[in-house]
């Protein structure tokens, strides 16, 4: 059985976990679609604190509370879609090798069928895109998957740590970014904080 002191250690690290899931599934929502009127008034909800992080969640609730959802999409169409290609491809395959549907893509394959992630037949996009990785990462934190000790420490050093602090810094200086520039803080500070965290857990 676990001591007193095992299971506040457990305890403490599952809190963790939950508390690094819901960044995840934050950033999932925002770089999958434009953010709808609902998920600004959640994101206006966000408080902030001294830390890096907390003055990340700062900025962003100030800009939700502006935000209008049909300039938000327009933004999105601009950054990620665009006529031809949007000014941010935001894929691992793209990142790492200069095209999409690359090695990097089937490696995450092999990884995600190794862990029995399965694609979801209504999932439009491709499997490394940010916003799926994203996804895939908070349902291993959050217990969604049925996944080995340690796998989303594997995962994030396989398919974050190799190209997203630089997506998010790309997204942070792009042309079109107004309201998406708060979410390349968010996002650029909390992978600091998950590599940081890795590495001392190492």
């Amino acid at each position: 059985m676990l001591g007193p002191g095992s299971a506040e250690a457990l305890e403490s690290q599952q809190s963790f976990d939950l508390f690094r899931a819901h960044h995840y599934a934050l950033l999932a929502t925002l770089l999958a679609r434009a953010p709808t009127e609902s998920t600004l008034q959640i994101l206006a909800g966000l408080q902030g604190d001294s830390s890096a992080l907390g003055r990340a969640h700062a900025a962003l609730a100030e800009a939700a509370r502006t935000a209008r959802p049909a300039a938000l999409e327009r933004e999105y169409f601009n950054l990620f879609i665009g006529v031809g290609r949007g000014e941010i491809v935001p894929y691992e395959s793209f990142y790492l090798t200069g095209f999409l549907q690359e090695k990097p893509l089937a490696r995450l394959r092999q990884d995600l069928a190794v862990l029995g992630v399965e694609r979801s037949p209504d999932l439009i996009e491709l499997e490394d895109h940010i916003a799926v990785l994203c996804e895939i990462m908070a349902g291993l934190l959050g217990g969604s998957f049925e996944a080995p000790e340690g796998a989303e420490s594997q995962f994030f050093n396989a398919h974050f740590k190799p190209w997203a602090p630089r997506f998010f810094d790309d997204l942070g200086s792009a042309a079109a970014a107004d309201f998406y520039k708060h979410v390349a803080v968010l996002g650029r500070t909390f992978m600091t904080i998950e590599s940081e965290a890795l590495a001392l857990a190492a």
